[in-house]
């Protein structure tokens, strides 16, 4: 079976508090968009199961990646047989793009239709969520406001159907423990959720923010001169996605992107 894992963007992104368990309680809105990678799963006589990949490199050992233990995982509560998963990976690593969590939620969903498991979203979405915070939003896979890790889900009335999103990846690796250098929680006067539901999108700009590019832009200032050249190139609105260090720019339908920043390698022109 051959699927494509997709992308998403953070529209805002505020981190409120530190947890007990080091991790942190963010609020964001998880938006899905149409960058994808290739995932196919077959079933082998093989005596054990096997990951092969193409495309951008994938760094760690075969048994590491998350493909792989979105199968070990299922395989401890089901009869699994042997696998082969074979990735071609595009979406950008450590990009802010949530590339590995998708393939991970794909992974889940493939394996549950192969071998007829009859797990239903809610039953996905609680073994996404052990493999990684984002995971579970690929299993529902449309814009849904994110609490806590990432993994409590919350409706959002929020829609760029019609709009064009240039979707820039500038080459940058962020870690985490980088995005999260700078970060002071605070809950903002106005939720990520009324901004998207009450303000239009011209006044998102000076309203909808990612807390994580104060920390991103201070160690590689050229992330925040690519925002700004979205801005120059006429987006309505521009922020960084995640952690980073994606960047993408939200423009009108009739807005001609064709010739906006084409010096990136990693460049995605979308009609949303």
């Amino acid at each position: 079976m051959v699927v494509f894992p997709n992308a998403k963007i953070n529209l805002g992104l505020n981190v409120v508090a530190k947890r007990p368990d080091g991790f942190h309680d963010i609020v964001t809105c998880f938006y899905p968009v149409p960058v994808h990678d290739v995932l196919e799963i077959i079933e082998t006589n093989a005596k054990k199961s096997s990951f092969r990949s193409s495309g951008i490199a994938i760094p760690g050992r075969e048994e590491e990646n998350l493909c792989m233990k979105a199968y070990q995982l299922l395989k401890k509560d089901y009869q699994l047989p042997p696998v082969e998963m074979y990735l071609h990976k595009i979406i950008p690593i450590g990009a802010g793009l949530g590339g590995g969590s998708s393939d991970a939620a794909f992974t889940l969903e493939v394996l549950n239709e192969m071998f007829q498991l009859f797990l239903d979203g809610t039953i996905l979405e609680e073994y996404a969520s052990r493999l990684g915070s984002d995971c579970a939003f690929f299993i529902r896979n449309k814009p849904v406001l994110a609490f806590e890790r990432g993994d409590v889900f919350g409706s959002v009335e929020v829609t760029l159907k019609g709009k064009k999103l240039l979707l820039i990846y500038p080459d940058v690796h962020v870690s985490t423990a980088e995005a999260y250098s700078k970060i002071k929680p605070a809950t903002p006067e106005q939720s990520v959720k009324e901004i998207l539901e009450q303000e239009p999108i011209e006044n998102w700009q000076n309203l909808l923010t990612n807390d994580f590019e104060e920390s991103v832009f201070q160690l590689y200032p050229e992330v925040a001169k690519l925002k700004e050249e979205l801005y120059k190139a006429g987006a309505v609105y521009a922020c960084m996605s995640g952690s980073g260090s994606s960047v993408f720019g939200i423009f009108n339908e009739d807005a001609d992107i064709s010739s906006v920043l084409r010096e990136y390698k990693q460049r995605w022109e979308l009609l949303l």
